[in-house]
């Protein structure tokens, strides 16, 4: 039996208290009901009868997810359907500001995220949870699956390392729906917040995003797959160095190399460690943009051979432990500022500490 979404079902889920409120809703392009529908036609439908739609909120890549690349800035406008405004919250503005709120009494969060803390939809939530309790708005999650499950890897966040990929201390991969930690956020951050979960129905927290009948779309432009979110908890580290993580290529996040890496001796080493579930392919690839774009890359495919008992994080940290000890004239931490931190590493605020790189990876 599939999943059923609250999107799918809001004239019975919708809050009664919250019957012809004004609202506003954050959407982007996984934000779809059962049919592929997208949940702005969907709410656009009961506009005028369970609220009124007054303006649309997108977090990073946009409501469309029309930003290719990653930290690419976009700015709002008047949706060109609807005759709304759209407020971006990737642009001059992460957390919604007094303006974008003052004609709304709610704000609906139809986000898919992905399970992992550095995945930024959850973030635009907090900072949206942060604002509503702020100026006494209600704030109304449609609940949507953990892609994988509830499961849990990596280190705490230490909020010494907050940054707009943690803003709270959560593992790597949380284990939590995207409502759940809704619930999370305002019993330990906002008290006063009042928040609405809107439950599905059929689900189990175990699950995966292919075991709820459910059909996958890409909630940004570089998630293509499930198989990409399966090892993206450890391979998104990439982006923290000067080795590709696969963007500009067909298969991000399950590809990475750099011109400078010898395929054959890293995957020997690799494949070596039996690390559980996971098969290193040598593979070459040119990315069209972003690291190395145009250039001949060497490095491996990451093949999950039982995600059940595959360590997406574990085996990030070992890829990057043999690239720093193995290519020290090579390999580099990236030092630019990264998703609008401009002192620390971005592998320590991916991390979410300043001590597990030099433990662990370094050492």
């Amino acid at each position: 039996m599939s999943v059923l979404l609250p999107i799918d079902d809001l004239k019975n889920k919708w809050p009664k208290n919250l019957y012809k409120a004004r609202i506003g809703a954050v959407l982007h392009p996984a934000s779809v009901g059962a049919k592929l529908e997208h949940s702005a036609e969907i709410i656009h439908k009961h506009h005028g009868s369970l609220f009124e739609l007054k303006c649309f909120f997108g977090p990073q890549h946009g409501i469309h997810g029309h930003t290719q690349d990653n930290m690419i800035e976009w700015e709002g406008g008047i949706d060109p359907k609807y005759g709304i405004p759209v407020y971006s919250l990737y642009g001059e503005h992460r957390k919604p500001t007094t303006e974008m709120f003052e004609n709304i009494d709610a704000l609906l969060i139809d986000l898919q995220d992905v399970g992992v803390r550095y995945y930024t939809f959850i973030w635009t939530m907090y900072l949206c949870m942060e604002k509503a309790e702020e100026m006494g708005k209600t704030i109304v999650v449609a609940d949507r699956p953990n892609p994988l499950g509830n499961k849990v890897e990596g280190p705490v966040l230490e909020l010494d390392h907050a940054s707009f990929v943690g803003l709270h201390s959560i593992p790597v991969r949380h284990g939590k729906t995207i409502g759940q930690l809704a619930e999370q956020f305002k019993n330990e951050c906002f008290p006063n917040l009042k928040l609405e979960v809107m439950k599905m129905e059929n689900w189990d927290e175990s699950m995966y995003f292919d075991q709820t009948g459910l059909l996958w779309v890409l909630p940004s432009p570089n998630i293509p797959t499930l198989d990409t979110v399966i090892v993206y908890p450890g391979t998104c580290l990439f982006e923290a160095t000067n080795v590709s993580e696969g963007r500009g290529t067909t298969r991000p996040f399950e590809l990475f190399g750099a011109p400078f890496i010898d395929s054959e001796k890293l995957c020997v080493h690799m494949n070596g460690l039996n690390l559980p579930s996971v098969y290193f392919r040598e593979c070459h690839f040119q990315p069209t943009f972003d690291k190395w774009a145009g250039e001949f890359c060497n490095g491996a495919q990451v093949h999950v051979l039982n995600r059940h008992t595959f360590k997406a994080f574990e085996t990030g940290i070992e890829i990057l432990k043999f690239l720093f000890h193995e290519y020290p004239n090579d390999f580099s931490w990236r030092t630019e500022p990264f998703e609008y931190e401009y002192e620390k590493l971005a592998i320590d605020i991916l991390l979410g500490n300043g001590w597990y790189r030099k433990k662990f990876i370094e050492g």
